[in-house]
């Protein structure tokens, strides 16, 4: 789901439904489950626009290339400006949304243990909105069963290494979502991309890019409580670094139709980020770094020939704290959102907001282990969680992204 705040909710029959959310916080606050989007465009326009990157010097030193601030200077953002504080301003013709507009320059340690912590409480006195879905045509399977989700045992790293949390600001506060590492077809066995659901980097049609959008590798590894995670160091709390993101794409439909609530765009709901360290890794890659990466399965069965799905994330609202990472296990059905719209893979699980972007793994075309898709919606009960089924839109961003760092060594 997505990172603490209202999962979106949508109304189909009796069946209420929410769209998995971010987490949302307030420094020094509560926070809320809050959805995000990722912006991202077709591999047309995947060139254009301003990229922000930066180079991590053995010195731990961030270095913002010259170009790069030229092309954040065409928005009308100062560097120094933006770092000291400007990047907070989310006026309406001020905050990019177009797919080429990604900007995001790495604030080295704005996301210290504290501030991590503060965007996983979420805010109970937020509710969600309904949509009426009864006019679907698309097959819809009956509702499944809740299962239970189960802790994930410590060290996350010896169990999930590929999973981790997304860590970004919205107008709303601060958020987080869930995410995973994936192979880069470019770089093999050196991958610096993360997959996440579109509305953890966009907020979609009423919106634009989310900003600060940071990658945390098996967050709070150790499993520490609450109380433990109040005085912990940034180096406990992100054993693996904190990897910032220089680009994202999510999918068009995404931008033009997704929302905070309602089932609008879900079944686009999907995002490919490119990371790089806050600090020097050594000239490690993501995927080096944390020792795994997981293939994404562009041709997987449909739904209903589908075995087994295990979803992963840090679900934050009640009864979760946002803190600790689980798992739920189960046969996915299927949910039509619209009829035109490809159908969603949908499975039972208790996990709440905050584990939205969150990879679902299955048996891929090959037999393996690979990503077939991410959390996406939910109801309000938190009886079921659904995601994307990942087809030619979602390998298009793949690819696309890939492609824009191919050159790169």
């Amino acid at each position: 789901m997505r990172p603490i705040r209202p999962l979106f909710t949508a109304r189909r029959g009796r069946s209420s439904r929410r769209r998995t959310s971010p987490m949302l916080a307030a420094v020094g606050l509560a926070t809320a489950l809050a959805l995000t989007a990722t912006a991202c465009g077709s591999e047309e326009d995947s060139n254009a626009g301003a990229q922000a990157s930066a180079s991590a010097a053995g010195d731990g030193k961030i270095k913002i290339p010259d170009d790069i601030k030229d092309r954040l200077k065409e928005h009308g953002i100062d560097i120094d400006q933006w770092k000291g504080g400007a990047w907070k301003n989310w006026d309406k013709d001020d905050w990019l949304r177009e797919a080429g507009d990604y900007i995001n320059p790495i604030i080295k340690d704005l996301w210290d243990p504290d501030r991590m912590r503060e965007a996983e409480d979420p805010d109970q006195g937020k509710g969600v909105d309904e949509n009426d879905l009864s006019g679907d045509q698309g097959v819809t399977d009956p509702e499944p069963a809740p299962v239970e989700a189960k802790g994930v045992p410590a060290a996350y790293h010896e169990n999930a290494p590929e999973a981790g949390k997304v860590f970004f600001d919205s107008p709303e506060g601060t958020m987080v979502c869930s995410a995973t590492v994936v192979q880069d077809p470019a770089h093999p066995g050196k991958s610096n991309l993360v997959w996440t659901a579109g509305h953890c980097v966009h907020a979609g049609k009423k919106g634009g890019w989310y900003r600060n959008i940071a990658f945390v590798p098996s967050y709070n590894n150790d499993a520490m409580s609450a109380a433990e995670l109040a005085t912990a160091t940034k180096e406990e709390v992100a054993p693996y670094g904190l990897w910032w993101g220089d680009w994202a794409q999510t999918s068009d439909q995404w931008i033009e139709q997704g929302g905070a609530t309602g089932g609008d765009g879900a079944s686009y709901d999907f995002a490919v980020i490119h990371v790089t360290p806050e600090k020097g890794s050594g000239g490690k890659s993501l995927e080096e770094t944390v020792g795994s990466a997981l293939p994404v399965d562009f041709n997987a069965p449909a739904v209903s020939q589908v075995g087994d799905i295990t979803a992963t994330g840090y679900p934050a609202a009640k009864p979760f704290d946002g803190e600790t990472m689980f798992q739920c296990a189960d046969k996915p059905g299927r949910l039509s959102i619209a009829e035109a719209e490809p159908t969603m893979y949908r499975i039972g699980c208790t996990m709440t907001g905050g584990s939205s972007g969150g990879g679902w793994v299955a048996a891929g075309s090959d037999g393996k282990p690979a990503l077939v898709s991410n959390t996406s919606i939910g109801p309000v009960t938190a009886g079921w969680l659904a995601g994307p089924h990942l087809g030619t839109e979602a390998k298009g961003i793949y690819d696309a992204v890939s492609k824009k760092f191919a050159a790169q060594q």
